[in-house]
């Protein structure tokens, strides 16, 4: 009964059109002084022992980083580079704005970003070519997506939090799926190309290519810094962040030069704002597992589907239906750290890989930023196409029933997750 009297509040909240992070705070706060004796104090104490945990200051670096990249040069040279590899195939600039978005996914850790930083360089320079509008936006929406699956991810570091499970072991389990999801959203890009005979770019000399990889080196590198870091134990995903915001900061400024340094407190004050922002969701967050876990909420909701006889491959379903329709009414960030501690704990009952769990609902959070009526990803690619949400929403749907089908492999797959994680961290 408790467990539904503190939904049915966040739903009511949340219906009357107040944000998340305010929803959550609000439901817990009426929950605790109505229907518990949890005293005040014990509230306050865990409003600031919830964000002291080292992992969520990987947050705001792995933001300031991905926003030095996204107006410093680097997604332009990443295009040159992606077109000078596959622009000779069919959709050759779809297909380089798929292999683009990945190699910027693997530098930024945000979606939005990854969106922005791609397709307002790229977009126009497919118009420009020939190709219908509703394909470009259709790729780069879609595409976009990898920035949460593969690493860094900024959404992988709250499903941590919320878990307590190893960043480090997540990085590496969305290394495959990042790549292979990347494999397949390129493959129907060409597949729709060649069907309808839209243009390819002329084939790119061996030294065009080379000299292409010679301007993109110092942004590729950073996917070597971080992830290389990490892995030889250099520093922890935290450091990492932090390396990665430094190094962000010095290619953009000192070695591109795209970037004056009058625009870096600019681009500090940006990254403050929307870390403050995701900072203030955790918070809430953290109060809102407080009260679940004070109540044995998520204990009973285990005990009770593995009293019904819910097995892992369908209580793996009900995860999948709950979250795409969660994704129907919030963003990434306040459905995992919402409802990886509610289902955290039956997944572990039932002997679900905490890792292989959460490559799961990150890619079910990729499916929620593509499709209405909240998906980021289209309002972001809205509004450098100018087109409507309900057009978008038509130009991305071959490349949202490809993601459809790869989640369905990652859920009933566990391998694919955790073949790189097992075979490295040994």
């Amino acid at each position: 009964m408790n467990g539904l009297i503190i939904l049915g509040l966040l739903i009511a909240l949340m219906l009357t059109g107040m944000p998340i992070s305010i929803a959550l705070g609000l439901t817990v706060l009426s929950f605790i002084f109505g229907f518990t004796q949890v005293p005040l104090e014990s509230v306050a104490l865990k409003l600031f022992t919830g964000i002291e945990k080292f992992e969520i200051m990987a947050i705001p670096f792995f933001i300031l980083a991905g926003n030095f990249l996204t107006h410093g040069g680097v997604a332009k040279r990443m295009i040159n580079f992606a077109t000078s590899m596959v622009g000779h195939w069919h959709g050759g600039l779809g297909l380089a704005g798929v292999l683009a978005c990945a190699l910027f996914a693997a530098v930024s850790g945000s979606s939005p970003a990854t969106v922005v930083a791609i397709g307002s360089i790229l977009l126009p320079a497919m118009a420009k070519a020939g190709f219908p509008a509703r394909f470009g936006a259709g790729i780069i929406t879609t595409s976009g997506a990898l920035g949460i699956l593969i690493p860094p991810s900024i959404v992988m570091v709250m499903y941590s939090v919320s878990t307590n499970t190893s960043v480090g072991a997540l990085f590496l389990a969305g290394v495959v799926p990042g790549i292979l999801l990347a494999f397949f959203l390129g493959l129907t890009a060409w597949w729709r190309a060649r069907k309808f005979n839209y243009p390819r770019q002329p084939k790119a000399t061996l030294a065009q290519r080379l000299n292409a990889l010679r301007e993109s080196f110092w942004g590729l590198l950073l996917i070597v810094v971080v992830m290389g870091g990490i892995y030889t134990g250099l520093f922890t995903p935290t450091e990492a962040a932090a390396m990665a915001a430094v190094y962000a900061f010095i290619i953009a400024v000192f070695v591109y030069k795209d970037m004056r340094l009058k625009d870096v407190p600019r681009v500090l004050l940006a990254s403050a704002n929307m870390s403050a922002m995701l900072l203030y969701i955790i918070t809430n967050a953290v109060l809102f597992s407080f009260v679940l876990a004070n109540e044995n909420i998520p204990q009973h909701l285990a005990d009770w589907l593995i009293g019904m006889g819910l097995g892992p491959i369908a209580f793996l379903a009900v995860v999948n239906i709950l979250l795409l329709l969660a994704g129907n009414f919030m963003e990434p960030s306040s459905i995992v750290l919402i409802m990886a501690p509610i289902l955290f704990p039956v997944a572990m009952k039932l002997g679900i890989d905490p890792v292989h769990f959460g490559i799961l609902i990150i890619v079910n959070m990729e499916v929620g930023m593509c499709h209405p009526p909240v998906g980021l990803n289209l309002y972001v690619a809205s509004g450098i196409t100018k087109m409507g949400i309900t057009e978008l929403t038509i130009a991305v749907w071959p490349w949202l029933l490809t993601m459809l089908g790869f989640l369905v492999l990652v859920t009933y797959w566990p391998p694919l997750s955790l073949w790189l994680p097992n075979l490295l961290m040994k």
